[in-house]
């Protein structure tokens, strides 16, 4: 892994053919939607990535071009259960195939298992590892034990006595009443 090299654009036709491999690492902060789910926190933080293309000659419909993407992070986001930071590791996996068209992506999407993707000579591969870091990140973030303990009651405990204590506005009416009532008598 090379110290602080960001992901290129690359030529996927040419990077699948010469089965390219590529990895480095690259800083966070380079990555402004990933900084906004961080809050703007870790942003010194390595993403950590690798590509790799291949090229298979064999399949039903002519040859493919896929391009295989490991990438991981610590990311700092707010536990859902206490509130607090958690560093949390996301990693992703994940394998694409090339169409290409989008029309031809899209007539072969509802058959195909993996994801599919439309070829170009100018692919941003920077963008393709921020968005699926996105679709990786847990939908409720936390730690798998919270450092502080948690608050599980709704309502402190003073807010039931502050409900019997609170005064009544009928009970109040009724007062008014009977003293109005007394106060004639007299």
């Amino acid at each position: 892994m090379n110290p602080q090299r960001p992901p290129p654009r690359l030529d996927l036709l040419a990077f699948a053919r010469s089965a390219g491999v590529l990895s480095g690492s690259d800083l966070l902060s380079n990555y402004e939607r990933l900084m906004q789910e961080t809050k703007g926190l870790g942003p010194e933080n390595a993403l950590i990535w690798s590509a790799r293309g291949e090229w298979l000659t064999h399949p039903p419909g002519g040859p493919q071009v896929w391009l295989h993407l490991k990438a991981n992070a610590e990311l700092a986001l707010t536990c859902q259960r206490c509130l607090g930071l958690a560093a949390l590791n996301v990693d992703v996996m994940r394998s694409f195939r090339f169409c290409a068209t989008e029309e031809q992506a899209q007539a072969e999407d509802a058959q195909a298992d993996e994801d599919l993707l439309v070829l170009c000579d100018d692919f941003n591969l920077a963008e393709l590892i921020e968005d699926e870091m996105l679709l990786a990140l847990p939908l409720v973030p936390r730690h798998r034990v919270c450092p502080v303990p948690v608050r599980m009651a709704l309502a402190d405990p003073d807010f039931e006595t502050a409900l019997l204590e609170r005064r009544q506005p009928f009970t109040v009416l009724e007062k008014f009443k009977i003293g109005g009532s007394s106060n004639r008598q007299s």
